[in-house]
């Protein structure tokens, strides 16, 4: 059961893509080039009025959530879930160190290549998967983090726009279409023309003041010695960025928006030294959670396999991860025993590790072993139930397993806790597909597609569930998520 396009998510050929994106640029020129009473209709927060200097937290919430949905809507982001744990986590650790004061956040990972991280008002964190490729460390990719936190805290970008004394429209729109742009490539030739014209006003827009970047650094560098991590890997990370700008005609997309400079490096290595910080251990599942991103991002498992086997035969900085690569790549080629072979030791040395005790489970899995897979998974739930990888993997487990209803179950139950994921509705829909329960597909299928920026389509499901049932509660809780529905698009078109 699927019913998704290309069975995965909504579908944006390229051409759509580039007209969305084109239209969406467009939009900025307008936008903030048109006088006010053209615009008087947008209901959205005026910045500068005389009841507020600032657009307020609750407003940049707002604004924020649906900026995500609009940018996951363009964007292809990552479903793998022990990688979104992974971040979570460490943006959780982080977060109450910060100066942070609203603890709601949101992690979109792009599944994309290039070194980029973004915070957008709201309390959204993106990170693409390039970045954590690019470090060495955990603590240079919990420096970015730390970084985007304390722009967050210190609210740049509303006072930068109070600065302007412009609307927070342009600005959003502004935003998606510079970070949409960032995490799409291949973007075609007849785009150059628009781009160019727009590339001094975004930049205008987007780039934080050298004043800005000094607070983020002084800032993020003190949340990562409250937490307990090394400020080293700020400049660290910021040499990495420099260095691969070097060998590339692009430099990296996080230093169009924040520029480095050496000098900026010696300021970081010198602010390090005020710290007076001893060198932090490394966290080895840093190093598992970037092989994993090594083995999506290879042309083929079998090229990721012979890459970690190479790593293995010659200069090995980090066997278990390389021995832990090598057993996921072989896993996702379809050598099932080579995989079990190659995980093997990792388990004999650590055997409570969390993260091998699920590639065995999935080795089992692929195999057919699901009684066996099921009792380790089940374990582990009762000791980790707060995980999302591991919720995840069970409910995944038990419908390969057949057992439908049970999945299902997990799943609806967890969607009330995270109902801002949604990789969580579509695996509810598929199972419950194959559960039967149509109804549930339906309701499912149109909160994934809301999170995703889709609204007609989500509108088009929920009115398939009004036709599944005649309990007149459920007819009024659908009748009511159609006009929020209808709301956010409303709101989204504004943007778009």
């Amino acid at each position: 059961m699927n019913g998704f396009p290309n069975g995965r998510a909504p579908s944006f050929g390229d051409s759509n893509k580039v007209k969305a994106v084109a239209k969406l640029l467009v939009c900025i020129l307008l936008l903030t080039t048109v006088t006010s009473p053209v615009h008087a209709h947008i209901e959205l927060p005026m910045l500068g009025d005389t009841s507020s200097s600032m657009i307020s937290p609750r407003q940049e919430r707002a604004l924020g959530q649906e900026w995500l949905r609009l940018y996951r809507s363009q964007v292809p982001t990552s479903s793998d879930h022990q990688i979104i744990d992974y971040l979570e986590g460490l943006v959780d650790r982080l977060a109450p160190h910060s100066q942070l004061q609203d603890p709601q956040l949101s992690l979109v990972l792009a599944e994309n290549n290039t070194i980029n991280a973004f915070a957008v008002p709201g309390g959204v964190i993106g990170i693409h998967t390039g970045l954590v490729r690019a470090a060495q460390t955990e603590h240079q990719i919990a420096s970015v983090i730390a970084h985007e936190l304390a722009h967050l805290s210190q609210r740049h970008y509303a006072r930068r726009l109070e600065q302007q004394k412009t609307m927070a429209l342009p600005f959003y729109a502004a935003l998606l279409g510079s970070l949409v742009l960032a995490a799409t490539t291949g973007s075609e030739a007849g785009m150059a023309g628009l781009l160019s014209t727009q590339a001094a006003a975004l930049d205008a827009q987007l780039r934080f003041s050298r004043q800005n970047e000094q607070e983020a650094d002084r800032i993020g560098m003190q949340t990562l010695v409250n937490a307990g991590m090394d400020p080293r890997g700020t400049a660290e990370m910021f040499e990495i960025m420099q260095q691969s700008a070097r060998f590339s005609r692009r430099p990296p997309e996080f230093l169009l928006t924040h520029p480095i400079t050496e000098r900026r490096i010696a300021d970081a290595r010198n602010r390090t030294l005020d710290l007076g910080r001893e060198p932090a251990p490394d966290n080895p599942e840093f190093h598992l959670m970037r092989a994993r991103i090594l083995v999506s991002h290879a042309e083929s498992p079998h090229l990721a396999a012979q890459r970690f086997q190479s790593e293995l035969d010659g200069r090995n900085r980090h066997p278990a991860a390389n021995q832990y690569g090598l057993a996921v790549a072989q896993k996702r080629a379809g050598q099932i025993e080579a995989a079990r072979a190659a995980l093997a030791p990792l388990l004999e040395e650590e055997p409570e590790r969390l993260t091998y005790q699920l590639l065995a489970a999935n080795i089992d899995i692929e195999a057919g072993q699901y009684d066996t897979a099921l009792s380790r998974l089940r374990a582990l739930y009762e000791q980790h139930p707060d995980r999302h990888a591991v919720l995840m993997q069970l409910a995944e487990g038990l419908m390969r397993a057949g057992q439908f209803t049970a999945s299902s179950e997990l799943l609806e139950s967890y969607s009330r806790q995270r109902k801002d994921d949604p990789n969580v509705w579509f695996q509810l829909a598929e199972v419950s597909g194959l559960a039967g329960n149509i109804l549930q597909v339906h309701l499912a299928r149109a909160e994934y597609f809301i999170l995703n920026g889709s609204y007609n389509q989500a509108i088009r499901q929920l009115h398939h569930g009004l036709r599944q049932t005649d309990s007149d509660y459920r007819i009024t809780l659908i009748e009511e998520r159609i006009k929020q529905t209808e709301e956010m698009r409303r709101q989204a078109e504004q943007l778009m």
